[in-house]
């Protein structure tokens, strides 16, 4: 990649972290160490009674109990098997109704991290097209 390739690249990275900072899910991602680099607000605000934003550099095996870490490093070791391994549904909230996956990030064919996803399954409450404050924002 050309230095201007690269300037132009670190150019949209803006774009992309504010793609993960408007989600109202919490998003959660951690390098191949299990590091967590980055957390949107909503996750710092979901797992503030842990130290929100103070885990970010904490190794995320840390937070989990010793089967909850050995999923993790089992379903990390099936995403590096294959590009083609990317999602897999982890768990069901049923308090929250979501469903929860880890979600494989690659630069290009390359595992350089995992991601944690959330998809709520309740019917959306706001108005279609209701401008002005949202409930549930962030």
């Amino acid at each position: 990649m050309s230095d201007a390739e690269k300037t132009g690249y670190k150019k949209y990275v803006s774009f992309y972290k504010s793609v993960l900072d408007q989600d109202r899910s919490a998003i959660v991602i951690c390098n191949l160490q299990h590091e967590i680099i980055y957390m949107n607000a909503a996750a710092v605000k979901n797992y503030e009674r842990f130290g929100g934003d103070q885990l970010m550099g904490k190794n995320l095996l840390n937070c989990h109990n010793p089967k909850s870490r050995e999923r993790i490093e089992q379903v990390v070791q099936w995403f590096a098997e294959s590009k083609e391994h990317n999602l897999i549904y982890t768990f069901h909230n049923e308090k929250q109704n979501k469903d929860v996956y880890m979600v494989a990030l690659r630069d290009g064919e390359k595992l350089i991290g995992y991601y944690e996803k959330h998809e709520y399954r309740d019917r959306e409450t706001m108005g279609m097209y209701e401008f002005g404050e949202a409930e549930g924002a962030i």
